[in-house]
Formats: structure tokens, C-alpha cells, sequence
């Protein structure tokens, strides 16, 4: 029954996020918002609400060791499998704005908690992330979301290239407000799955979080840089993925320590750096390849760096 409860919560997440995306995507291409903006924010937001419901449920429920590490292992994974699958579904360009701003302030979003969440050592002899770190998050998530909607005007906006026959207004709210419950539901349920599997299994919840819980959280992130791919908006498969990052570091964990302090530990220190690493081998591939972009094989390097990292975990 609790792998059960389990499954449905991840079914119950996925669709959840896929219907609010539906409804959230049509409503930005109504008002012509271009594709790598609507990846960077609408795509974005709502492929982060599954992290966003298991880490605060978890956190409120006296657990924030297993959402931390979703958090965590859902960045590994955006990186390493959702980019390496994307590019190995067809090539991805990297635009340029997205090398030289969204890239690295994803890795000044990991500095940021890492050192927020060490200096508490320093001032209290515990290391934490608390209302006040949490807050200073905030204000740099909210900097990031005004750099965005700046660069709408420099940024053309591109036609549908989904094809898809517009939806009217009161549709799309009704996806979105679906796709919202079937999140809530499906977070709490993962939540109480993944506490008993924990037990079960003998291991911690953080190594939980960070694997079977970050790779199940971001499965939206996945069929959608997939299809976005599959169908041609590469710059969208790209947005959706850093995006994500982004907003799991500063929104999510920002959000979620003002609400309650977030422990961290040395093992966290160690996610940290993973993170940085896996947006290193990001940066790597740009750089080596002809084109600033992601090859098949740079894609499927990326997997074999996760699964390195996988085994890692297990033997840790």
C-alpha cells in the first residue's frame, strides 16, 4: 500500500504540473511572451511546484532533511539527465543570454546557500538556513525575475511553433486550478510514501530526497525539455531546465526556511558541490563543442556523470 500511495503521488504530481503548464504556457503565448521567457518563468514555476509541495510538506512535517535533498538532487538531475536526454532527443543550442547570465547566476544561486548556511556555524555553532538566510534568497530570486521580464524587450517573440489551437482564457484557468490540486494531493502523498520507504530500506531520508524523490520531482522537467526538444524549441528545453534550478535554490529553499529553519550538513556541503560540478561539465560542453550547445554525445556524457554520482550516493 505505501509503494502504492507512492506511485499515485509521483502520477499525481506529474499530471498535476503538466495540466498547470498547459494552462499557464497557453495563457503566455496569448499575450506573445517568447519561448525562452515562458521556459525561464511559466515552464519554470511550474515544473518546480512538485519540489516546491514535497519540500515544504517534509519540512513542516519535521523531515526538511529529505526536502533539502530533493532540492538538491532535483538540480543534479536538471542538469545531468533532463539537458543529457533533451540533447540526446536533438542537439541543443545554448543562447547566448542564457551562457552569459542565466548559467552563471544559477551557479551564484548555489554560492549563495552554501555560504548562508555556513555562516550560521561562525554566529551559532549550527548550521542552518533560517528566516533571515531564507529572506536574503528571496531578494535575489526577486532580482533574477526582474532581469527576466527586462529582457522581454530585447528578446523577439516567437510564434507557436507547437501548433496548437488556442485555448479560450476560462480553459486555461481550469488546467491551472486541476493541475494545482493535483499537485497538493500528489506531494502529500510522495511525502508519507517515501518516509515509510526510508524506514523500510534502512537508509536516510536525505538520500531518499536525493534520489528517488528529486529524480520523481523532476520528471515534469523532463517530458517537458523532452518534447520541447522533440519539437523543436530547444531554447525552451533549455530555459525550462536552468530556470528550474534557479528557482529550486532561491524560490524554493527561500520560501521554505522563513517558514522553518533548514538543517544542513556536511552531506549537503557535498550536494552543494555537486551541483557546481554538474553546471561546470554544463559549462564544459559549451565551451568545447564547434557551436555554444549541447551535442548527443556531450548528452550522453552527462548521463554517465549521473550515474557515477548515483553510485556514489549509494556507497556513501
Amino acid at each position: 500500500m505505501v509503494y502504492l500511495l507512492f506511485v499515485l503521488g509521483f502520477v499525481f504530481l506529474v499530471k498535476g504540473a503538466d495540466l498547470l503548464v498547459a494552462g499557464a504556457s497557453a495563457i503566455g503565448r496569448k499575450f506573445r511572451i517568447s519561448e525562452m521567457v515562458i521556459g525561464l518563468t511559466i515552464v519554470s514555476f511550474g515544473t518546480s511546484l512538485p519540489e516546491l509541495l514535497v519540500t515544504m510538506i517534509s519540512s513542516v512535517n519535521g523531515k526538511p532533511e529529505m526536502g533539502l535533498g530533493n532540492i538538491l538532487g532535483s538540480n543534479i538531475a536538471n542538469i545531468l539527465i533532463i539537458l543529457g536526454v533533451a540533447a540526446l532527443v536533438r542537439p541543443l543550442p545554448i543562447p547566448r543570454d542564457t551562457y552569459f547570465i542565466e548559467i552563471p547566476f544559477s551557479i551564484l544561486a548555489a554560492l549563495l546557500m552554501g555560504f548562508l548556511a555556513n555562516a550560521n556555524i561562525f554566529n551559532s555553532g549550527i548550521s542552518t538556513i533560517g528566516q533571515q538566510e531564507g529572506l536574503i534568497m528571496l531578494y535575489f530570486f526577486i532580482l533574477f525575475m526582474i532581469y527576466v521580464f527586462v529582457s522581454t524587450r530585447s528578446r523577439k517573440t516567437e510564434a507557436d511553433k507547437t501548433s496548437l489551437i488556442p485555448k479560450p482564457l476560462w480553459q486555461s484557468i481550469a488546467l491551472i486550478v486541476v493541475g494545482i490540486m493535483g499537485l497538493y494531493f500528489g506531494g502529500g502523498w510522495v511525502v508519507d510514501g517515501a518516509t515509510e520507504m526510508a524506514r523500510l530500506l534502512g537508509v536516510s531520508q536525505g538520500v531518499i530526497g536525493l534520489t528517488v524523490i528529486a529524480i520523481g520531482t523532476s520528471l515534469p522537467e523532463l517530458v517537458t525539455s523532452a518534447v520541447a526538444a522533440y519539437k523543436g524549441n530547444t531554447d525552451m528545453a533549455v530555459g525550462n531546465a536552468i530556470g528550474s534550478n534557479i528557482f529550486n535554490l532561491l524560490w524554493i529553499v527561500g520560501i521554505t526556511s522563513v517558514i522553518t529553519p533548514i538543517p544542513f550538513t556536511d552531506h549537503s556541503n557535498q550536494d552543494i558541490l555537486m551541483v557546481l560540478i554538474s553546471t561546470s561539465v554544463l559549462i564544459g560542453a559549451v565551451i568545447i563543442g564547434k557551436r555554444p550547445g549541447i551535442s548527443r554525445w556531450e548528452g550522453l556524457f552527462f548521463l554517465l556523470v549521473y550515474a557515477t554520482y548515483l553510485f556514489s550516493l549509494i556507497n556513501r
